[in-house]
């Protein structure tokens, strides 16, 4: 299903409906941005649905956003990135392809203190929101993502759809190059 080595598959190959899943702060907001710019269809960021605007990332009830989470995912096309495996295979029998992001932890745990520190208006940013650099998060990044690779890559794989993997970020940069995306 995937491309060869330093190839993807076309966008148009994964169809109307595509999840980007990966490790926080690997790049999947503004991706979700550019190949959704490319195809014409919406970009759906799962943190802001699972997020209350106007606070440093409080989450929403947990009904609120499966309800967010299911009304996103009946639409007719989008792109749709963010994990949240409790609710990944509802939204798996709606995807037509995949784009998984597999970067690895040092520079996702980079990217995160710069973002977090200067980024205010960033790609999946909250609105209203106000960013501080969390132990919980550094936790997540640094111990939790890595465990959980090796499920993910079994999910991607058994879900029987096309998907292009990025495993660095000179391999995202090649995706965006091939796919001719702008990043916005």
């Amino acid at each position: 299903m995937a491309a060869g080595i330093g190839q993807f598959p076309r966008p148009e190959t994964l169809g109307s409906r595509i999840c980007i899943f990966g490790p926080s702060n690997s790049g999947k907001s503004t991706l979700a941005v550019a190949v959704g710019n490319a195809l014409g269809v919406p970009a759906v960021h799962l943190d802001l649905l699972h997020h209350q605007p106007n606070t440093d990332w409080m989450p929403r009830p947990a009904h609120e956003f499966e309800r967010l989470h299911d009304e996103a995912i009946a639409g007719e096309s989008w792109v749709m990135e963010g994990n949240y495996s409790r609710l990944m295979l509802q939204r798996l029998r709606r995807a037509t392809g995949i784009v998984w992001v597999d970067t690895a932890m040092p520079g996702n745990l980079w990217r995160y203190f710069r973002r977090t520190l200067f980024e205010r208006d960033r790609i999946g940013a909250l609105e209203g929101g106000q960013d501080s650099i969390k132990w919980l998060m550094i936790h997540h990044i640094v111990f939790v993502q890595p465990k959980r690779r090796s499920g993910l890559e079994h999910i991607v794989k058994a879900s029987g759809l096309p998907f292009a993997r990025v495993e660095s970020m000179a391999s995202l940069n090649r995706l965006y190059a091939q796919w001719g995306l702008q990043r916005p």
